[in-house]
C-alpha cells in the first residue's frame, strides 16, 4: 500500500489542497506529515483525505494545543515511531541522527522534513524528505509518494 509524504506546508492552503487531491488520486492508504503544519486551520483541506493521516510537530508549530485539538491523536511529538501495513516507520521533523537511525535495524523507513529540500536515500532503509509542500522558502512545492513494497519513492510537484 502506498504512503503519501508531506512536510513544511506552512499554512499554504492551496498547496495542501493540491497535495490532498494528488494523494487521493494516487490511492495512498496513509499520509505522513513531517511537521510545520503551523496553524490549526490547515485541518480543513486535510479532512478531504481518503487515507489515514499521521503527523509530528515541527519547530514552527507554535499552536500545538490547537493542532492537537483538531487532529486528535494523529499529531505527535517527534521522533514518533509507529507501524503501518506491517512496516515500522519513524517520523522526525529535524534531520537529527538520520544515519544512526537508518542502520539501527529498528525501522523500515524514516520520514523527515525541516530542510525544505527533497531528499531520498537508502541507508539501508529509505530515508525520505518530501521537500516543502508550502513552497515559501525554495519556491518549489513538492510531496512524495512512497511504495514500501517496491521501495519506489517519487517526488512530485504540487
Amino acid at each position: 500500500m502506498k504512503i503519501g509524504v508531506m512536510a513544511d506546508s506552512h499554512d499554504n492552503l492551496p498547496a495542501i489542497g493540491k497535495a490532498v487531491s494528488l494523494f487521493n488520486d494516487a490511492g495512498v492508504g496513509l499520509v505522513i506529515h513531517a511537521g510545520d503544519l503551523v496553524a490549526p486551520f490547515v485541518a480543513e483541506p486535510l479532512r478531504y483525505l481518503k487515507a489515514d493521516f499521521i503527523a509530528v510537530f515541527g519547530n514552527n508549530d507554535g499552536e500545538r494545543f490547537g493542532l492537537h485539538t483538531v487532529f486528535g491523536g494523529r499529531i505527535h511529538r517527534p521522533p514518533h515511531p509507529f507501524s503501518f501495513a506491517e512496516r515500522r516507520i519513524l517520523i522526525l521533523h529535524e534531520p537529527d541522527n538520520l544515519d544512526a537511525l537508518a542502520i539501527s535495524g529498528k525501522f523500515d523507513g524514516i520520514v523527515y522534513g525541516h530542510t525544505h529540500e527533497p531528499d531520498v536515500r537508502r541507508r539501508p532503509v529509505p530515508v525520505i524528505n518530501p521537500g516543502e509542500c508550502g513552497g515559501w522558502v525554495t519556491g518549489r512545492r513538492t510531496v512524495a509518494v512512497w511504495d514500501p513494497d517496491s521501495g519506489q519513492v517519487d517526488i512530485i510537484p504540487v
